[in-house]
């Protein structure tokens, strides 16, 4: 579900999960269970691999910058509740890039916004900016999509 997160596709989810599995099996040695579950430790490694796949092959650096973030008002959480994860995930699919990219990490990894600039080499202000306009193009489409259906 991670690689499908940050692919565009199931091909480009294949080719993270691939990568991500073999970065896991090289490091192994380095995993610690007194420091953190495997999930945990593995999910990172795997988010890894998706940003320098994405950095490799797709990466437009596509990220646009604001000096003042806009203020989104915040999603009703009911519309998540209606979605299934499938939906959900093929939704973020259809972001761009860089929106998709910084979304997944804060809001699906945990990172926080100093930790994503450096990261990605860029500022603060643009990762905020990216996370914004994530969440205003994600609430669009599920008001669309749920009004559809």
């Amino acid at each position: 579900m991670l690689c499908l997160r940050y692919g565009k596709n199931k091909y480009e989810a294949d080719d993270i999960f691939q990568e991500g599995l073999i970065q896991v099996f090289k490091d192994l040695n380095q995993f610690d269970a007194q420091r953190a579950s495997f999930d945990t430790w593995s999910s990172r490694l795997m988010s890894h691999a998706a940003l320098r796949y994405l950095k490799r092959n797709s990466w437009n650096q596509n990220f646009t910058t604001l000096e003042e973030v806009e203020t989104a008002t915040e999603t009703n959480e009911n519309i998540y509740d209606q979605l299934a994860a499938k939906e959900l995930t093929a939704l973020i699919q259809e972001l761009p890039t860089g929106y998709r990219v910084i979304f997944n990490l804060y809001v699906l990894e945990g990172y926080q916004h100093k930790e994503i600039a450096a990261q990605l080499k860029i500022s603060e202000g643009t990762s905020k900016s990216q996370l914004s306009k994530a969440k205003k193009m994600l609430r669009e489409r599920l008001e669309f999509h749920l009004t559809e259906f």
